[in-house]
């Protein structure tokens, strides 16, 4: 049975990557499995877009999958971007505030 990290990691290779890595990091929030993702992607479909429009690329990439996913932090290079950069910054700790977490008390 595949996760939904490895069909997201499937449909992205319609981007030929030459560095893909996508982590589940709902462990990080409080909605429940599978629901916050990162990806990290090194793609020459990125050369001469700017940020906005790489990001846009992915949503259409990734299509019908992408109402399936809560939230998705994007970090979207060129491989001459990623070569420079190696590694795509953490991701925040999660700060609550979502009809889901649990009362204090």
């Amino acid at each position: 049975m595949s996760t939904k990290a490895d069909l997201l990691r499937r449909a992205l290779q319609a981007l030929s990557p030459t560095y893909l890595e996508v982590a589940d990091e709902s462990h990080m929030h409080s909605r429940g499995l599978e629901t916050h993702y990162k990806a990290v992607i090194a793609s020459e479909a990125f050369a001469g877009t700017r940020a906005v429009q790489r990001h846009q690329l992915v949503y259409r990439t990734l299509g019908p999958l992408m109402q399936q996913v809560h939230a998705l932090a994007l970090h979207t290079y060129t491989p001459e971007e990623w070569a420079l950069q190696d590694a795509a910054p953490d991701s925040p700790s999660c700060r609550g505030g979502s009809k889901h977490d649990r009362p204090a008390g």
